[in-house]
């Protein structure tokens, strides 16, 4: 059979996510990001387009690393303002019946017993569409606001959040029994003591003796997404990731990420096929090629450079202010921007030198993935291709304009791939886990999470609760 190819769209609920400038452009409404109409709008118009997901991003601070302030995030609407993606979800589960959401948080600044409620309501309330990005953090600027001086180190913030989901873990799998609500109107008993459990869970940086707050939801643990790239992400991922998010823009790249991935999790004790990997690119297309080049060059004249400067000074950690739009990327002290620039080049190699404009010209639309510019036979077949060559499950599409650019990839490429086979014609009833894998609702045996089940042989809740206290 034909591979099917998975989409998710990609957004955050502010202007100018990873297209900066682009704002400016006629046809887009991201600016109606304050509009509840605006993304049930948009969840119906994924939904018909049959996505696996809205995938939503957060940051809790500002882009402050170029020119070592924030005012050309603030000039620019370089994701900010910037708005809470929980809220959002409710509405469009209620407007929908088969999108899934996968809602970013991060691990570093808010405790883990009130967020496994806020992620157990939403899959109650989604009927288990809920997901779960989790991120450690990157933004300096985050950090100082929640009172500290920076962010931990890259390990630490991970070991941070292995006890993080270690407690979320007890709370969804290991709290209740399936059958704790009785609702028993004769005895007058609503829920069971006996079959609800203390998680008794002390550790370096969290105490949570007690119970879950919400009975079993339809998922329990919500999917979890993760989008960690280095040995110390990737293993991160691998233990407990069912959606990968990974950026090359170059097929040889994403072929060696890909199956760096699938190995990880087989060391991880899974199946190299139990986490779905979407790579992020920009999809620009029309009726025809000349068309779609034509839309792509229009959406070039918008696109701003400092604010793509703005947002990959923050990727990597490298005030591009200093430099001259003109300065070889060979004179950039930043092993992390030479790296970026070998990946990038090797998709577009014509031979000469980078410049700090063409990193900002790559970088300006959808951010640091590759673009397909086409008709919808000529991204269709490019999709196919880079999925038959790097393994890769689908894309996390990024938007030049919103919601026009999804509405152009369920117009154009769609059909074409459901023509061929290559794109699924209809939704898998079911959560969100039981869509991406078609093996039920629940996280499956050999997921990290599943250690922290409920068996034959856990206490009562006194007798948790007193081996917890004693």
């Amino acid at each position: 059979m034909t591979r099917h190819i998975r989409f998710n769209a990609f957004d955050m609920n502010c202007v100018a996510h990873q297209s900066p400038g682009l704002w400016r452009h006629p046809a887009d409404r991201s600016h109606r990001y304050t509009d509840l109409g605006y993304w049930t709008e948009l969840a119906r118009l994924l939904e018909r387009g049959l996505f696996d997901g809205l995938f939503i991003a957060d940051v809790l601070g500002t882009y402050d690393v170029y020119g070592g302030t924030d005012e050309a995030a603030l000039r620019q609407g370089a994701q900010i303002p910037v708005a809470d993606p929980l809220l959002l979800v409710s509405a469009m589960a209620a407007a929908t019946e088969h999108l899934g959401f996968g809602i970013t948080t991060g691990t570093g600044f808010e405790h883990p017993y009130p967020f496994a409620r806020r992620l157990s309501t939403l899959d109650h309330l989604t009927r288990g569409r809920i997901g779960w990005n989790v991120v450690t953090g990157y933004l300096p600027s985050a950090a100082r606001n929640f009172g500290e001086a920076d962010q931990l180190d890259h390990d630490t913030r991970y070991d941070h959040a292995d006890e993080y989901l270690e407690v979320l873990y007890k709370l969804w799998e290991g709290s209740w029994e399936d059958d704790a609500v009785v609702r028993d109107a004769e005895r007058g008993i609503y829920i069971d003591p006996e079959k609800v459990h203390h998680i008794g869970h002390r550790g370096p940086h969290f105490t949570v003796p007690g119970i879950h707050l919400s009975e079993p939801s339809p998922q329990r643990s919500p999917v979890i997404y993760q989008a960690g790239a280095s040995p110390r992400g990737v293993r991160f991922a691998a233990e407990n990731a069912e959606a990968i998010f990974v950026g090359p823009p170059s097929k040889r790249v994403l072929r060696d990420t890909v199956a760096r991935i699938r190995a990880a999790l087989v060391d991880a004790g899974r199946d190299p096929y139990s986490a779905r990997i979407y790579a992020l690119a920009t999809i620009v297309t029309d009726a025809t090629d000349e068309a779609a080049a034509a839309k792509h060059e229009e959406y070039k004249r918008y696109a701003s450079l400092e604010g793509a400067l703005v947002f990959t000074s923050g990727w990597m950690g490298i005030d591009l202010s200093r430099y001259d739009l003109d300065e070889p990327i060979g004179n950039v002290e930043s092993n992390a921007i030479r790296s970026a620039v070998a990946a990038f080049q090797e998709a577009d190699d014509d031979g000469r030198e980078w410049r700090v404009r063409d990193i900002a010209e790559w970088a300006s639309i959808g951010g640091l993935g590759p673009r397909f510019v086409g008709s919808g036979e000529s991204v269709a077949t490019q999709l196919q291709e880079w999925v038959a060559e790097t393994d890769v499950d689908g894309f996390n599409l990024a938007y030049a304009v919103t919601p026009g650019s999804f509405e152009d990839v369920i117009t154009h490429v769609v059909p074409v791939l459901q023509e061929r086979g290559a794109y699924p014609t209809t939704y898998t009833e079911g959560t969100l886990r039981h869509k991406l894998f078609g093996k039920g609702d629940r996280l499956p045996d050999e997921h990290r999470g599943a250690r922290y089940r409920l068996g034959a042989s856990l206490s009562t809740v006194t007798d948790r609760y007193r081996a917890y206290v004693g």
